[in-house]
């Protein structure tokens, strides 16, 4: 998932129409997804309660599957056409704190990366689980990365898809795409990302513009919009604020130093599966480096940018039935 709401189109501009996002298409929700949870908890963590909901048997024959959403500031909702393996396998979706349908204590002193990294232990504990793959996509990538690099013995495979790794080379990964822009855009994004720079109309129309190419290049389906739309948090641009910046591209907030690029040859490297988008803003050539470094496997998704369970849910989910049952055992 991307670190914030996609609004492509949305906001009045003075750019040529030849260089607005325009309308994106619908996206597709797969058969068998299930938008109701079979059962939800809220799990005490540091600072609150999370909520995280299961689709499927967490006591069935295989292991179940941990998802973590991105942001910092997004919700579960970005994973739901994931639900579809439900008749595989237990599905558990949850929210970090301060978002979705979680606790909002809105206190800063929780929005910190070893804090949100414990949660994933406090839903493994909560249900009793013994063995369970995990799959991070962007932020939840870093978090996916960090708890990968501990080695837990639960852990059957781990999948890090878009995964933020370190800042300086996903800035670096976004002034790449930046430049291949057209040059109003590249323009107008230079000058927005300018400190003390008041973003307007033409700054968020040259904003969606890169994340329609980068980010998200369908709208999410109606019923997976709707059940967005409905939750209490769906996107806690405060925390999103706090911890990374103004849009993908630039970084101002506590994450602009993060580095975990020493993590990645403490990883099970048989076990970890790096996943990127084709037209991802976290870039196929650094990802398929991530997993060299790894010694893990690399898998690109074509027809998908950042947000790949969006874009192509279809591919993606194709892809994760057959690792998981490569590495059940």
């Amino acid at each position: 998932m991307a670190r914030r709401t996609l609004l492509a189109g949305g906001a009045a501009s003075l750019l040529p129409s030849r260089l607005l996002a325009g309308p994106l298409p619908p996206g597709r929700m797969l058969p068998g997804v299930r938008l109701v949870a079979d059962h939800s908890e809220m799990v005490p963590v540091a600072g609150g309660r999370i909520h995280a909901r299961v689709n499927g048997a967490l006591d069935g024959g295989r292991p179940p599957v941990l998802f973590i959403h991105g942001g910092p500031g997004s919700a579960h909702w970005g994973w739901l056409n994931a639900t579809a393996l439900a008749g595989d396998r237990a599905v558990i979706l949850y929210d970090q704190l301060d978002c979705g349908r979680s606790d909002t204590p809105g206190d800063p002193v929780n929005w910190t990366v070893p804090r949100y990294l414990s949660e994933i232990e406090a839903i493994r504990s909560h249900f009793g689980i013994a063995r369970w793959h995990v799959v991070g996509g962007s932020w939840g990538g870093t978090l996916g990365l960090e708890y990968g690099a501990q080695r837990p013995a639960a852990l059957a495979s781990l999948v890090l898809q878009s995964p933020l790794v370190a800042t300086a080379l996903w800035l670096a990964d976004a002034a790449r795409l930046k430049a291949a822009m057209p040059a109003a855009v590249r323009d107008l994004l230079d000058r927005c990302d300018t400190p003390g720079a008041a973003p307007d109309a033409d700054c968020q129309a040259a904003t969606d513009a890169f994340y329609a190419r980068h980010v998200r290049q369908k709208q999410p389906p109606p019923a997976i919009a709707a059940y967005r739309d409905a939750l209490p948090v769906p996107f806690a641009a405060n925390l999103y604020n706090h911890m990374w910046g103004r849009a993908e591209f630039t970084c101002t907030g506590t994450l602009k130093d993060y580095d975990g690029r020493a993590l990645l040859p403490r990883l099970d490297g048989a076990r970890t599966l790096f996943v990127a988008g084709r037209d991802d803003e976290a870039r196929p050539a650094t990802v398929r480096g991530f997993a060299r470094t790894a010694g893990a496997r690399f898998q690109q998704i074509d027809d998908a940018a950042h947000s790949i369970m969006n874009d192509n849910p279809a591919a993606y989910l194709a892809m994760l039935r057959q690792w998981f049952s490569q590495t059940d055992g």
